[in-house]
């Protein structure tokens, strides 16, 4: 593996006054001028509850039970693997399967998608990451834009084959802070010979190979899968997986 993106971590010092006036005026102007923060931004600062989580599950198994469907909205066979099956929160609430929208749902305000993965066999609930899900359109939008009007990819040094690291200096932007739900490191965006731009979860792979020696991977197994199994998330905007000389390697499919 190639060396990845580093953390960078800021600090911040909070200066607060030994006078209770200019306290309170503070924070009056703070309320004033927007700066404190909206019910909205903290439900996204809010992590998933798992018991949101079986609430929905729940209502999906009875859903499916009664009806014989999944709630889920529609797609198209090029929609990618982990972004196929949105559950459609409408449905559930309408038909009355689901009182309350979990907070965490981007649908009321939060910053994880619900979707449903293994539809066909073991119909889970699963979370998608809309934080990370924006920075890769973010990236994406670059990328095109810069290939629009250089007719080459911004690409760097080659992390497997095909796949590059960004080269944010050419496109004049910095590299966003990109967080693994699984591990919490910070991980990189990379990019293909087509321009298209994927969160490299490679290292959080490599990690729970590691990890979990005894777990049958062959050839053919999608690696990603094993951080999505063992989890409540899915990856976003991933590239397909393959163990290649005993190290996770990003494949076109």
């Amino acid at each position: 593996m190639k060396n990845l993106f580093r953390l960078r971590a800021g600090g911040q010092r909070r200066y607060l006054s030994s006078s209770a006036a200019l306290v309170a005026l503070f924070v009056m102007m703070l309320t004033l001028s927007g700066c404190m923060y909206p019910k909205d931004q903290l439900k996204q600062n809010q992590v998933a509850p798992k018991d949101a989580i079986r609430n929905v599950q729940a209502a999906i198994d009875q859903y499916q039970e009664e009806t014989s469907m999944l709630p889920i909205k529609n797609s198209t066979a090029e929609t990618p693997k982990y972004e196929k099956f949105y559950i459609d929160f409408a449905k559930l609430s309408r038909t009355g399967y689901l009182t309350d929208i979990p907070t965490s749902a981007f649908e009321n305000g939060g910053n994880y998608s619900y979707l449903v993965i293994d539809e066909e066999t073991k119909p889970t609930v699963k979370l998608l990451d809309i934080i990370t899900f924006q920075k890769i359109n973010d990236i994406q939008g670059w990328v095109r834009a810069y290939i629009q009007t250089n007719s080459v990819l911004p690409k760097g040094e080659e992390m497997y084959p095909g796949f590059y690291q960004i080269d944010y200096k050419s496109m004049n932007k910095t590299a966003p802070v990109i967080r693994s739900v699984f591990s919490g490191q910070t991980l990189q965006a990379i990019v293909d010979e087509n321009g298209v731009v994927y969160t490299d979860y490679g290292i959080d792979i490599m990690q729970f190979v590691q990890k979990n020696e005894n777990i049958a991977i062959d050839a053919e197994t999608d690696l990603r899968s094993l951080l999505v199994d063992k989890s409540d998330y899915v990856p976003v905007k991933a590239p397909l997986y393959r163990l290649v000389n005993e190290e996770p390697q990003a494949v076109q499919p």
